[in-house]
């Protein structure tokens, strides 16, 4: 059986009771802080173990109840997989209460139990009105039908149904991602005397090794895991869902924070402008307006932004879901499906929070159209977010469609074998129909190019790629073009691509004057004029000269030996024969004319010509014959 790992909050007004319940469940104060203790408040995050077996191990997180304390409240709930919800018996639900309600909501929280503390301060007939209470302002909230549980903390009355409540539980519900790259916001960052700076927070998916390189996101700074602990005992893993403390070498104390992000890959995409989905609060007390400036909390961060709609221009009562943008101010962590809360900074209230549907967000015009488009982003099957994702990027590595899909590695991997994904180098993949366009687009170009110059061998492959090269990878166009040389779509000679088809050929309406001109140098012999003698003779305008002499060399039916003069190719065939008859293994100038009968006007070029195709060696004044 394999061992699963969960994190509860512990989430009420201020003076409820959670840390006291918290207490009475685990037998560890999480009030450590000296002002904690003189106010009887918590402040910052508290934490403690609350049961394992060989089954489960779960902790406890005692998330502050004040006001003014609700960023740490927010940073301790995202990472959770149950919340106790905690309501004083004699007070009921406060306004605190029902923002921690919203917050819970709008961060995708499933799971709940209610939790009625100081039951010992009023009569049991007042209980039933509490509950009643409690029951109408948790309709429409996760709690709704939520289970109660009736508890005196420091009786500990009720405590032990309560903590079995919570195995129960969770050992029915599915753990996070253990399989997917590690990622752990960091909500505490402290120094060990002797060991150096150590990071705490909460594993969200992910497992995270002892001796591990990992990397701090945003800031790009890497670090290495030098030791782990769970619940205070040294562990050599962690994994998601439960709370970890990691002693960190490479790095200060004064390089961390709360709200940066520990991970084990660049599968997490560093953003300033995301495309999200929100809901807002039903009693929100001031507009919003478009651009209004706002605190995003995501993970453990707390970022300065704007919010921006495509399809209005304020916001005051809204029961559907949004669909906007949040430009930040300073880099966050995220990938699609993370859950969010964003606050309005002055004065201080939740106005919603959601989920990132792309973290890669654009700048788009005001519209429905804009709408259109982020509708279908959001409702993406993850054939279509992969789809989506190369289209948009033309090829991707596995690494950059897990950040730009949020799919686990294991379902991505799946997805890409289907038959219209491509791997395109052993690293990337592309879409197959995407493939098909450029090869279609390359058959295109080279047919144009075949038809205006057909006696060339085919398009030099960087000049073929160059203005593609814009719109498309390299290394997706080189993948085209050798999966079609492959296939025989296309045909490589030298750096040039041609059709697979396609023949070099003399245009057919000079045919017949090139074959003339060439039956005229065929018959001079090795005494020939100049080459554009005959080429001016057959009536070969300068503009198709230069390409049909091109032409006819590179196909062997003419062998320049210099730039003026050019033998039939059938003649240079029969001089190299009858001057390797006439001479020896070595031979001077004088032994090649006696051979050959030649002047030196033809004699000279001639040589050179075969010291140039490597037929022969000079060696001082003589020449050899290469085997």
């Amino acid at each position: 059986m394999v061992k699963r790992f969960f994190t509860i909050g512990m989430a009420g007004h201020i003076d409820h009771g959670k840390t006291s319940l918290t207490k009475a469940l685990t037998n560890v104060d999480t009030d450590r802080l000296k002002e904690e203790k003189e106010r009887q408040i918590s402040i910052e995050l508290g934490f403690a173990p609350l049961y394992e077996d060989e089954e489960v191990q779960i902790s406890v997180i005692d998330v502050p109840g004040h006001e003014r304390f609700i960023r740490q409240m927010i940073a301790g709930v995202g990472g959770i997989d149950l919340v106790v919800l905690v309501v004083a018996a004699d007070e009921g639900v406060m306004p605190q209460t029902r923002e921690h309600l919203d917050i819970l909501g709008f961060l995708g929280i499933q799971s709940g139990i209610v939790a009625i503390t100081k039951i010992d301060r009023v009569e049991d007939e007042f209980i039933d009105l509490v509950k009643d209470d409690i029951l109408g302002e948790l309709e429409g909230t996760v709690f709704a039908d939520a289970p109660f549980m009736l508890v005196d903390s420091l009786a500990k009355k009720g405590t032990e149904e309560l903590k079995k409540l919570i195995i129960d539980t969770l050992k029915s519900q599915e753990m996070r991602d253990v399989r997917g790259a590690f990622r752990l916001p960091v909500d505490q960052v402290f120094t060990v005397k002797g060991q150096g700076t150590v990071v705490r927070g909460t594993v969200y998916e992910g497992t995270v090794e002892e001796g591990q390189s990992l990397m701090v996101m945003p800031k790009g700074l890497e670090v290495k895991a030098r030791q782990l602990q769970v619940h205070h005992k040294q562990a050599k893993t962690a994994f998601a869902g439960q709370r970890a403390a990691i002693n960190l070498s490479g790095i200060s104390r004064e390089d961390l924070e709360r709200g940066d992000v520990l991970v084990s890959s660049e599968q997490f995409i560093v953003t300033r402008t995301i495309d999200v989905a929100i809901r807002v609060v039903e009693d929100l007390e001031h507009l919003v307006k478009q651009r209004t400036p706002v605190k995003c909390h995501i993970g453990t961060a707390e970022v300065m932004g704007r919010i921006v709609f495509f399809d209005r221009n304020e916001l005051k009562e809204e029961s559907d879901e949004i669909l906007c943008q949040l430009r930040l101010e300073e880099e966050a962590v995220t990938k699609r499906g993370d859950r969010f809360i964003i606050r309005r900074p002055s004065p201080q209230e939740t106005i919603g929070g959601g989920w990132v549907i792309d973290p890669r967000g654009n700048k788009y015009r005001f519209g429905e159209q804009t709408i259109q488009e982020l509708e279908k982003k959001k409702a993406g099957t993850p054939v279509e977010r992969i789809t989506a994702a190369l289209y948009e990027a033309k090829s991707l590595s596995t690494e950059e469609l897990i950040k730009r899909t949020a799919l686990p590695e294991e379902t991505l991997r799946q997805h890409l074998m289907r038959e219209e994904f491509v791997p395109i180098n052993g690293k990337e993949f592309t879409v197959r129909g995407l493939a098909d366009a450029i090869e279609d687009d390359i058959t295109d170009r080279l047919e144009d190019f075949h038809r205006e110059t057909p006696m060339r061998q085919g398009l030099n492959k960087a000049e073929l790629l160059q203005t593609m090269q814009k719109a498309f990878p390299k290394t997706l166009l080189d993948y085209v073009v050798e999966n079609g040389l492959q296939r025989g779509i296309f045909a490589r000679k030298d750096q040039f691509i041609r059709l697979g088809k396609f023949i070099p050929h003399v245009p057919k309406n000079w045919e017949k004057r090139t074959a003339g001109m060439l039956e005229a140098l065929k018959r001079d012999g090795l005494q020939v004029r100049y080459f554009a003698d005959y080429l001016q003779d057959a009536g070969i305008p300068g503009n198709l000269a230069e390409e049909l002499k091109k032409f006819l060399e590179d196909e062997r039916s003419i062998v320049p030996l210099d730039q003026q003069y050019y033998w039939h190719s059938e003649l240079f065939e029969r001089a190299v024969d009858t001057m390797r008859r006439g001479t020896g293994t070595d031979f001077e100038v004088g032994d090649a004319k006696a051979a050959v009968g030649l002047s030196r006007k033809y004699l000279i070029p001639f040589l050179e010509r075969l010291d140039a195709m490597g037929l022969t060696r000079r060696v001082e004044n003589k020449r050899v014959w290469r085997s």
